[in-house]
């Protein structure tokens, strides 16, 4: 293992709070309204949720499922990085006061939360109220991103507004966890894995305590898709689970060397079946025995280079593209580093890497080793779901290839972090593609974008990865929105029969007009803005996620 440097360890630990470690995203309303028939639960709203209606259930008469649906977020993403980065819970059977609390070490003021103020704030120094539960003055917001964004009764608003498909991906980074001084937990991603899918069993659980027992409750974890189906037609929300860490199995690298084998990547695979683990990523933010990644850009990617040789011993390693597609650029070029670029990537063979780089546009020299082949085609054999986002363009294309000689629909970018020059292979192959949280008529643009990549004789549906909990922001209130503004209280698009004013908890009401999404809570508001600026078609796509989905789904385990 290579000898670690503490400068530039200490460096990381004050800087990876500057960033974002995860990157830590034709429906006819009145033919669904005929389909609903009666309420999947009650329909008085619980606090945080203020919607009235009888959200719709069963199926169009075709057959098909109705809802959007979300493919990438982290309900649980409080257990992981060591159990003390972020604050609150999405339920805590203590109730709402104390699940919505914040973090001990923000102090009385926030002054001490050093993380949260680099991350919302760009300074370690700042400060917020800290009370939380009933007042919540400061947080939840769209820009504070170590705070709990998606309380249990959040979701709900969001489900009974039409959503019907939520992908949690289960989240670990042993790099950031063993930076972060404090920690309830160890480091091993595997272990934090296991963790937060047994918390997923437990909230599901809590809910159906308050819905009429075992079974009853609007959020439901499927392990299948005819389980999805079932569970949607009964009005309620599939809750599907992924995983999205840095190194799947412990298939991390050390000076190039991997340290997993082919046995470990199948155990583990079965393993996360038997978790009910549907979808995955090879490869997330550093690379690891199985895949290079796709480079974070700009100051973001300074430090991620630096946590990616902390971590293995060794720098991003590019060269200058010699193909379309390509990873994010990770520093300006300039004449001195053109002039050493070429000698040093001689010195790779002998694992001698430096942060220098060439000309942009990069391309990550790492792509998908043979580890990471047998993982994809590990996954293609249990029916799982390739992610295919954060891998480096050269990982992307050999994992597309081995996709398309094996015939597999299974694959699906969740939050815009795929070049779109391979749009067209997903869709051809009968995957699906999903755009990250951007403001409401950005976001509309990543639709417009991928729809244009679309198989025109496939089933089109479009839906989002807010990556909620993956410290990110949420989508902001569009700009310059007074001319046309969210109305409330208003219909939600997807579903005529759900009527939704301002979301409100405790004494706090918020204003997705002011505030964006400031909580999971609010994405209802946002689908309506897209209407706003983008019509009916958006919404009609939007509405055929749920089922999109499905279908690449069953074609997977067909």
């Amino acid at each position: 293992m290579p000898r670690e440097n503490p400068i530039a360890r200490a460096a990381l630990a004050v800087l990876t709070s500057a960033v974002v470690l995860l990157g830590l995203a034709s429906f006819d309303p009145p033919a669904a309204a005929k389909a609903a028939a009666s309420p999947s639960a009650p329909v008085a709203p619980a606090d945080g949720v203020n919607a009235t209606g009888e959200p719709f259930r069963g199926t169009t008469a075709d057959g098909q499922v109705r809802g959007y649906a979300d493919l990438h977020s982290h309900l649980m993403s409080y257990e992981a990085f060591g159990g003390s980065l972020m604050c609150g819970k999405p339920f805590d059977e203590r109730g709402v006061e104390e699940a919505l609390r914040d973090c001990a070490d923000h102090g009385k003021d926030g002054s001490l939360a050093w993380f949260e103020n680099f991350v919302s704030k760009g300074s370690p120094v700042g400060t917020h109220d800290t009370t939380g539960w009933p007042t919540f003055k400061d947080w939840p917001s769209q820009g504070s991103l170590t705070h709990q964004q998606a309380y249990y009764t959040w979701v709900e608003r969001s489900w009974r507004a039409g959503q019907r498909i939520l992908v949690n991906h289960l989240v670990a980074n042993r790099t950031l966890c063993e930076i972060y001084p404090l920690k309830k937990y160890g480091c091993d991603e595997m272990d934090s894995i296991r963790l937060q899918a047994k918390r997923m069993q437990e909230m599901e659980a809590y809910v159906d305590e308050r819905n009429g027992g075992l079974g009853k409750g609007w959020f439901r974890i499927v392990q299948n898709p005819a389980e999805a189906r079932g569970v949607i037609a009964q009005g309620k929300l599939a809750v599907v689970l992924g995983v999205e860490t840095s190194e799947p199995f412990g298939c991390r690298q050390i000076g190039g060397w991997p340290q997993c084998t082919k046995k470990q990547i199948d155990d583990g695979l079965d393993e996360m079946q038997r978790l009910g683990v549907g979808s995955m990523f090879v490869c997330h933010k550093f690379d690891n025995a199985l895949c290079g990644v796709r480079f974070d850009g700009g100051a973001t990617g300074v430090i991620l280079n630096l946590g990616n040789f902390l971590g293995s011993g060794r720098f991003w390693q590019a060269d200058t593209c010699v193909r379309p597609e390509h990873d994010n650029e990770i520093t300006p070029s300039n004449d001195l580093t053109d002039l050493l670029a070429g000698p040093l990537a001689h010195l790779r063979p002998l694992g001698i890497t430096l942060p220098v780089y060439p000309k942009a546009p990069h391309c990550n020299v790492k792509g998908l080793t043979d580890l990471g082949a047998h993982m994809v085609k590990g996954m293609i054999e249990r029916g799982m779901i390739v992610e295919i986002d954060h891998m480096s363009v050269k990982a992307a294309e050999r994992t597309l290839s081995i996709l398309e000689e094996a015939k597999y629909p299974g694959v699906v970018s969740s939050h815009s972090w795929m070049d779109m020059g391979y749009a067209g292979r997903v869709y051809k192959l009968g995957g699906m593609i999903t755009g990250y949280g951007h403001a409401a008529d950005d976001f509309a643009a990543s639709w417009r974008e991928a729809k244009k990549s679309r198989d025109p004789g496939r089933f089109f549906g479009y839906g989002y990865g807010l990556d909620a909990n993956g410290m990110g922001a949420l989508p902001p209130a569009r700009e310059n929105n007074q001319g046309n503004p969210v109305r409330y209280p208003f219909t939600s698009p997807v579903d005529p029969n759900v009527t939704l004013d301002r979301a409100q908890t405790g004494l706090r009401t918020w204003d997705y007009n002011a505030e964006g999404v400031a909580h999971y809570g609010l994405v209802p508001d946002w689908i309506a803005d897209m209407r706003n600026v983008a019509g009916d078609e958006i919404i009609t796509d939007m509405s055929r996620g749920a089922e999109a989905y499905l279908r690449m789904w069953e074609s997977a385990r067909g």
